[in-house]
């Protein structure tokens, strides 16, 4: 039996905690990523499986994914596609598997930079990357809600109509059953550069949206962790340290140690790493 979600009379849900200090491996996907100098690298995806406590109604599953900044192929093609679009057409095989819930009980939460130049030879390439959210909820995800990144571009066609149970959020909320998720898009720079704001209007967005805070906040550019080795914004980790949400997922700087403690909640950095979300 599910536990009972419990609330804080402040501040809304309390619930949906980590439970593992670190991810279990599942799979990996081999893949192609531009190096220092342009030179294409050969790398692993990291599919992982991290449990919490409970999740909201309406979700058996959340699968939490960015900075997938690379080639690979396509189980349903055998060509080279972009890697988001080649993680989206394993789902069902590891449906079949038993490595992986059904994708029809799998929400899709993206934290940006989906994209990479067609022969991974270029560091930090820019482009359109509707094409890997479309992947996702074609293999039949319910929810596939996420953020831009600072090199993600979205086609006018798809972001006018991206289809039912699809969302990109930037300082905005969706409502999947009982799973809220917030998201601010982009990162922290010169606004007149396409998803960027100025640090007091991202921090004013991050103030609105985390109150009272969601189950889930969405960020590129993410707090700085607990250690040395998990670098980002100290003066984003201040103001969510005052409402916390339970999990704050981030990317744009990798952390080789994942997960980080933020007041009662979490912060999982998943750049570069596919990590399954299961009770």
């Amino acid at each position: 039996m599910r536990p009972t979600r419990r609330r804080d009379r402040k501040y809304g849900l309390i619930d949906m905690r980590l439970l593992d200090g670190r991810p279990e491996r599942l799979a990996t996907i081999p893949y192609r990523a531009a190096g220092p100098g342009g030179v294409a690298r050969n790398l692993q995806l990291a599919v992982e499986r991290l449990r919490v406590d409970t999740l909201p109604g309406g979700c058996t599953a959340l699968l939490a994914t960015g900075d997938l900044q690379g080639i690979a192929t396509s189980r349903d093609t055998g060509k080279p596609a972009l890697l988001g679009i080649a993680l989206a057409g394993y789902l069902g095989l590891w449906a079949e598997s038993g490595l992986f819930p059904a994708p029809g009980d799998i929400a899709v939460l993206l934290t940006g930079d989906l994209y990479s130049a067609p022969d991974a030879d270029l560091r930090g390439a820019t482009g359109d990357v509707s094409t890997v959210w479309a992947a996702f909820a074609a293999a039949g995800c319910p929810a596939v809600v996420g953020i831009a990144g600072n090199h993600d571009e979205l086609s006018p066609a798809w972001a006018d109509d991206p289809g039912p149970g699809v969302a990109l959020l930037d300082g905005t909320r969706y409502h999947h059953g009982d799973l809220t998720v917030a998201g601010v898009s982009g990162v922290i720079g010169v606004p007149a550069k396409p998803f960027r704001r100025t640090e007091e209007a991202f921090l004013a967005t991050v103030d609105a949206l985390t109150d009272p805070p969601p189950d889930v906040l969405l960020l590129h550019e993410g707090p700085r962790g607990t250690g040395p080795d998990q670098p980002g914004r100290a003066t984003l980790r201040a103001r969510l340290e005052r409402r916390p949400p339970p999990l704050t997922l981030c990317g744009h700087v990798h952390w080789a140690r994942p997960i980080a403690p933020l007041g009662a909640g979490h912060i999982l950095n998943v750049d570069a790493r596919a990590v399954l979300l299961t009770t």
